[in-house]
């Protein structure tokens, strides 16, 4: 058995407080109760955040909050807490960062409604396979799962000389 000392909590510990702070704050604002999301850590890759307005979840990443952890706090909660709000004050037909977003970015959060973070994400090495056409500079980088599809039967063409893409033997790592 672990014992945790718990005057430090742990990272999910972290965001799960702050999105109830961001949620607390919202209701202080708008003066009316915000039923709680779904708060999962099941995101990879470059978003920092997704919010699912229909399912009322968040996702975060938690390499990037890890990473980045004092501004993702901040900031990011903020804004993927800013989404479901927005959804839940003014419904599905608004702009993901329309001005009723931004609205509750800097009235009810005091943070500026900025669209994207810019957390350095480290790119994983990827494996390119090379196609070529006729044409002079007819070169295509397939991904692995287009190349497999390409063994499994299917066809892709150039849109300038509609010749059938051909592998090449040529395979890269970028």
């Amino acid at each position: 058995m672990v014992l945790r000392n718990r005057q430090h909590p742990t990272m999910p510990e972290q965001l799960h407080a702050r999105v109830e702070a961001c949620y607390q704050q919202a209701e202080a604002f708008f003066k009316q109760p915000f039923v709680r999301p779904e708060v999962c850590f099941k995101l990879r890759g470059q978003k920092a955040g997704v919010a699912h307005l229909t399912e009322n979840k968040l996702r975060f990443n938690l390499q990037l909050y890890r990473e980045n952890q004092d501004d993702f706090l901040k900031q990011t909660v903020a804004h993927e807490v800013a989404h479901l709000v927005a959804h839940h004050l003014f419904g599905p037909r608004i702009q993901p960062h329309g001005e009723e977003w931004q609205l509750i970015m800097r009235g009810v959060y005091e943070l500026p409604p900025h669209r994207c973070h810019s957390y350095d994400v480290k790119r994983r090495t990827v494996s390119r396979f090379i196609y070529r056409c006729v044409c002079p500079q007819g070169e295509y980088p397939f991904s692995a799962q287009r190349h497999a599809l390409v063994a499994k039967g299917r066809r892709y063409y150039c849109r300038r000389c509609k010749v059938t893409l051909s592998f090449t033997g040529e395979h890269r790592l970028e």
